[in-house]
C-alpha cells in the first residue's frame, strides 16, 4: 500500500471516472487502474463498482476512502511541521478568498508578497464562503480571507485584519443623490440592487435593513458582479452598496455617485484557518504584510470630508 495509490483512489472517487481521474492525476489511465487494482488486491476488497456509468463506490470503498483521506491529510502535515519549525515561508500555500474581496485586495499584496517571499508558492482560489469552509474541512486549502464573524460548527480560527466601511452608490436621478450623508433607516431597500444568492456580502447588506423580511423589490435582477450593478445604477435603476475598496476602483466620474453613511457601517475582514493548522508563522507574516500595505495606501490618509477610512485591526 502506498500514498500514491491512496491519492489515485481519492481522485477516482471524486470524478467517478477512471479516464478523467487519470488526466487530473497526470498519469496514463492504465497506470492509474493498475495501481488501484494492486491496492484492492492487497486489501482483498473492491473499492469501486466498475459496471456502472458513472462508477459507484462500494460500501467498503466508502470506509476505505474516508480513512485514506485522513492518512493523506496527516502525511501532508510532515513537511509543514518541518517548515514551521524553521519559521519558514517555504512551500505551497493555498488560500481561498471570497469574490467580493479578491479583485480589490489581491492586486494590492500579490506582487509584494512574491517579491518578499519568493520561496513561497502562493495559490489563490476564488471561492464563496460556504465552499471555503468545506475546503478547509477537507484540507483542500490552508487559509482563507473572508468576512467575519462566521457562524459554523467547524473549529475555525478567525484573525481579523481590517474593518472595511460600506458606501452607497446612488444614481443622479435618485432623490438621495442630493444628500451629503445618508442614514440607513431612510433608504428604500425595495430599490436595492445586490449580489446574487450565495454571496455573504449580500447577507451583510440585508442585515443593515431592520425590515429585510418585508423587502419586495420591483427590480429582480441580481448579479455576481459589482461592475454590472454599478452600470445599472448609472442607468437609473435603484442604488447599491459597495465595500470601500471596491469603490476605490471606480472611475473619477462614477466616484461622484458615492455617498457615505452616518455612523458608517462596515464589515470585518479576517484570515481564517482550521484549528489544527500547523503553519502559524505563515499566518503571522501574511497578516502583517497585508496590514502594512493597507496602512500605506493613500485612501487611508486622505482627509476628505466625512470619508470613511479602513480600520486596521
Amino acid at each position: 500500500m502506498t500514498l500514491i495509490q491512496l491519492q489515485y483512489v481519492l481522485t477516482v472517487a471524486q470524478y467517478k471516472n477512471f479516464t478523467v481521474a487519470a488526466e487530473k492525476a497526470f498519469v496514463s489511465q492504465p497506470t492509474l487502474s493498475m495501481q488501484i487494482q494492486k491496492l484492492e488486491k492487497a486489501l482483498g476488497v473492491e473499492l469501486f463498482d466498475r459496471t456502472t456509468n458513472p462508477i459507484k463506490i462500494t460500501s467498503i470503498g466508502e470506509k476505505i476512502i474516508s480513512q485514506a483521506r485522513i492518512i493523506l491529510q496527516e502525511a501532508d502535515k510532515l513537511p509543514k511541521i518541518v517548515e514551521e519549525d524553521k519559521k519558514s515561508m517555504n512551500g505551497i500555500v493555498k488560500i481561498g478568498i471570497i469574490p467580493t474581496i479578491i479583485p480589490t485586495l489581491v492586486p494590492l499584496f500579490f506582487k509584494i508578497f512574491k517579491n518578499k517571499h519568493p520561496e513561497s508558492e502562493l495559490i489563490i482560489k476564488e471561492l464563496k464562503t460556504e465552499d471555503i469552509l468545506k475546503s478547509l474541512k477537507n484540507d483542500e486549502i490552508d487559509f482563507a480571507i473572508v468576512s467575519t464573524p462566521l457562524n459554523n460548527d467547524y473549529p475555525i480560527i478567525e484573525r481579523p485584519i481590517y474593518r472595511e466601511p460600506l458606501v452607497a452608490y446612488i444614481s443622479p436621478q435618485d432623490d438621495l443623490y442630493k444628500e451629503d450623508l445618508l442614514e440607513i433607516d431612510k433608504l428604500d431597500f425595495n430599490n436595492l440592487l445586490m449580489l446574487e444568492e450565495g454571496h455573504c456580502f449580500r447577507d451583510h447588506v440585508l442585515d443593515l435593513c431592520k425590515y429585510k423580511d418585508s423587502i419586495h423589490s420591483n427590480i429582480k435582477l441580481e448579479s455576481g458582479s459589482f461592475s454590472t450593478i454599478v452600470s445599472l445604477v448609472n442607468e437609473g435603476f435603484g442604488f447599491t452598496i459597495l465595500p470601500l475598496l471596491e469603490s476605490e476602483n471606480l472611475s473619477e466620474t462614477d466616484k461622484k455617485n458615492l455617498r457615505y453613511f452616518k455612523n458608517s457601517p462596515s464589515r470585518e475582514i479576517s484570515l481564517i484557518y482550521s484549528s489544527n493548522q500547523i503553519r502559524l508563522t505563515f499566518a503571522d507574516k501574511f497578516i502583517e504584510l497585508i496590514k502594512s500595505i493597507l496602512r500605506g495606501k493613500l485612501f487611508l490618509e486622505e482627509k476628505i470630508d466625512n470619508k470613511p477610512q479602513l480600520k486596521i485591526v
